[in-house]
């Protein structure tokens, strides 16, 4: 129970990871809000997990929504103790074929959401004092070029780079931001990530994601719960001590 009374704020939580890391934060002892633009999924997940789980409409892109969503999750539950940045979009062209609306929709949800979002909770942590815990969603995608994902590695690479300075800007209060950079995660995401590689690499369905799980060192690729012991890590107390640092967890396919 080492979020015992906490309570957590997850953004993108109505599936895949954000819904993992919900479910791994009740077990925990913590409440949780799940934010989601898909509120009626939100609402289904919330009622699955139970009790101490708050559906939350939030679009990340939006600064209304944004303020609209903290503002509901600190009236229902008293108070927001950990936030979790976990909404994203993913995308992929070669350079020249890039538009500039995905452009634009990429660094809107997973640079600016991300910024946005802490910032909102940054304040009310602050204005109530005792500090918090702020967690950022990079990817071993942020640490390095990637030939047919140069936005969404753009994107991480922004997230790495904000967790840093955020981290010693609100330090001082007692907040603490640290992000986790996965790796090729099965589920949902990489069907679709998969399917796009097909298209532009010419490959049968299923392929791609064959082959980037074959070359993980650890043998296979990640699941939502291989990444839940390091969210509740840097969520809790054993973490205080940890500041600006984004963590590798992708079966060691990257080392920094």
């Amino acid at each position: 129970m080492k979020l015992e009374g906490k309570c957590a704020l997850i953004t993108g939580a109505a599936r895949g990871i954000g819904l993992e890391f919900a479910r791994a934060y009740l077990r925990e002892g913590a409440r949780v809000a799940i934010a989601d633009i898909n509120f009626a999924a939100a609402d289904l997940a919330a009622s699955q997990l139970g009790e101490g789980a708050i559906p939350i409409r939030m679009d990340v892109s939006e600064q209304a929504s944004i303020d609209a969503a903290v503002a509901e999750a600190i009236e229902r539950m008293g108070r927001i103790d950990i936030l979790v940045n976990n909404a994203a979009l993913f995308d992929l062209a070669p350079i020249v074929e890039i538009t500039r609306a995905s452009y634009d929709r990429l660094f809107s949800i997973n640079v600016a959401g991300t910024l946005f979002t802490m910032q909102a909770v940054a304040r009310h942590m602050i204005a109530r004092g005792g500090g918090g815990k702020i967690i950022n969603m990079a990817s071993q995608a942020g640490r390095r070029g990637e030939a047919l994902v140069a936005v969404y590695c753009a994107t991480k690479a922004a997230v790495i780079s904000l967790t840093q300075s955020a981290g010693l800007d609100l330090i001082k209060h007692g907040i603490n931001v640290n992000a986790i950079a996965p790796g090729v995660v099965d589920g949902d995401h990489w069907d679709g990530v998969d399917a796009l590689f097909a298209k532009y690499e010419g490959l049968p369905k299923g392929e791609k994601k064959r082959r980037v799980g074959l070359e993980v060192p650890f043998g296979r690729m990640g699941t939502a719960q291989d990444l839940t012991g390091m969210a509740i890590f840097l969520a809790s107390a054993d973490s205080d001590y940890v500041v600006s640092q984004t963590y590798n967890v992708d079966g060691g396919n990257w080392m920094s």
